[in-house]
């Protein structure tokens, strides 16, 4: 495992982005683990967020010339990733979404450069595939090609079939899916760490009861 994805997960815990607990799922599952990427929400911690994602989408090699964020959390992380990006030698144009259509000014409900050529979609996590699906009618409608989907954690368990959210996404649009760490990183950040070994049983009973091979 790259050191960057424990690198991410342990300043997620950090940020208490990552938290460790009882939670309930939009599913209904009761969860021994959460993520709100939404916490990460001051200068610094999105900084930081941006520069793990450029590095991901760096190591991946997926070929993309653009990136676009859905609203609204997309919209900041598509800029700030842009920013790191070009802060690591690779400069490239970023569009984001309004829920609403502009009704006056350049009207419409796209912000930013014009989409073309590959676009990279950059998102802080795929549950329902909603977000995906909107942006990839968005980019296809002005004869832009979507590239992949970035997303800063993937769960790895199943959706409402026996695909998780980001292999239905893989198989529906064919898209590579590039997460900067997935729960079988985060496993092996408990099994490697005696500081949170304690929730290493209760994530692994988690996973083994809803979590699908990668």
């Amino acid at each position: 495992m790259s050191d960057f994805r424990q690198d991410f997960l342990r300043f997620a815990l950090e940020q208490d982005v990552l938290r460790f607990g009882e939670f309930v799922t939009k599913a209904g599952r009761l969860s021994p683990y959460f993520f709100n990427a939404g916490l990460f929400n001051n200068g610094a911690s999105t900084l930081a967020l941006a520069r793990f994602y450029a590095r991901s989408i760096l190591e991946s090699g997926v070929e993309f010339d653009m990136l676009f964020g859905p609203a609204y959390k997309g919209i900041v992380l598509a800029s700030a990733t842009a920013m790191m990006l070009a802060e690591a030698g690779r400069n490239v144009p970023f569009a984001y979404n309004r829920k609403e259509a502009k009704d006056h000014g350049e009207g419409g409900t796209l912000v930013g450069a014009p989409l073309a050529g590959r676009v990279l979609i950059i998102d802080d996590v795929i549950s329902a595939g909603t977000s995906v699906r909107e942006s990839v009618r968005l980019i296809e409608q002005a004869g832009a090609t979507p590239a992949g989907v970035a997303i800063a954690l993937d769960r790895m368990e199943k959706g409402t079939g026996s695909q998780s959210a980001v292999q239905e996404v893989r198989q529906q649009y064919g898209l590579p899916v590039v997460p900067i760490a997935s729960l079988a990183d985060l496993l092996a950040l408990l099994q490697d760490d005696a500081q949170f070994r304690q929730y290493l049983a209760p994530v692994q009973a988690y996973r083994d009861r809803y979590g699908v091979a990668d």
